[in-house]
């Protein structure tokens, strides 16, 4: 396998249970990048800043991008699998949800920063979704999310299989037998 292949994104609407997942994986011993949103959110939240999503979402999609970007870039000297809390082709996504335009550099790179040919999706769960101080959406626009970024993700050619629902030691085994 190339390093490219070992760059395994998790992707969906928020609140689906991916962050749990990562922190389960990196409590096992793998390599983990976080999510671009929710550091950002946490910053800008720090220095109130303007590159939040109730702000200015196109900022804050910049944000997002090189954010994203640096984190796949610090994954290729990794001989190792890396997973990462969502990736480049989320923020295509999130711009595409929000009925913003899609600038033609974004577009680029998510065409030119590639991860593992698998993409791990954890669908929208109404039963485990909760809000919280970074996360405002509702679970109607979570499940909005979810559609949108597993969009993003097929049009450029990835491969989706869905995390099951059930506890974070049987989602660990799923993506774990898949990765490896």
């Amino acid at each position: 396998m190339t390093r490219r292949e070992h760059r395994y994104v998790m992707t969906g609407g928020p609140g689906a249970g991916k962050t749990t997942l990562l922190r389960a994986l990196s409590a096992a011993g793998h390599a983990v990048m976080p999510e671009a949103g929710r550091s950002i959110i946490r910053a800008q939240r720090a220095i109130d800043g303007p590159a939040l999503p109730w702000r200015d979402r196109t900022l804050f999609a910049e944000l997002m991008l090189a954010f994203d970007m640096r984190s796949h870039d610090e994954a290729q000297a990794s001989e190792t699998p890396v997973f990462f809390d969502r990736g480049v082709p989320d923020t295509l996504g999130y711009l595409r949800l929000c009925g913003l335009r899609v600038p033609d550099h974004l577009t680029e790179a998510a065409r030119h920063v590639r991860y593992a040919p698998i993409v791990f999706v954890a669908p929208p769960w109404r039963e485990i979704y909760r809000q919280d101080e970074e996360r405002r959406q509702d679970f109607g626009e979570a499940q909005r999310t979810y559609e949108a970024v597993t969009a993003s993700y097929r049009d450029l050619g990835y491969e989706l299989a869905e995390l099951p629902r059930g506890d974070v030691a049987s989602r660990v085994a799923y993506v774990l037998e898949r990765a490896f």
